[in-house]
């Protein structure tokens, strides 16, 4: 089980390019801290979720 955003989920062994395709996160304004460290877009392809890990999924929202 891996836990985004203190849910969770059983997507242990997909990359996180996978789990975030099944989500409605703007791929454009997010970010994605994994055990603590965040996670650059360009190695979302390569990061397999573990189990135990523990994703925060960040959206930045404009305004003003």
């Amino acid at each position: 089980m891996v836990k985004v955003n203190g849910t969770e989920l059983d997507i242990a062994g997909k990359t996180l390019t996978e789990y975030l395709a099944t989500t409605n996160y703007d791929m454009k304004r997010i970010a994605v801290e994994r055990n603590g460290d965040i996670v650059p877009k360009a190695q979302y392809g390569e990061t397999v979720l573990c189990d135990g890990d523990s994703l925060e999924v960040v959206s930045f929202v404009g305004g003003g």
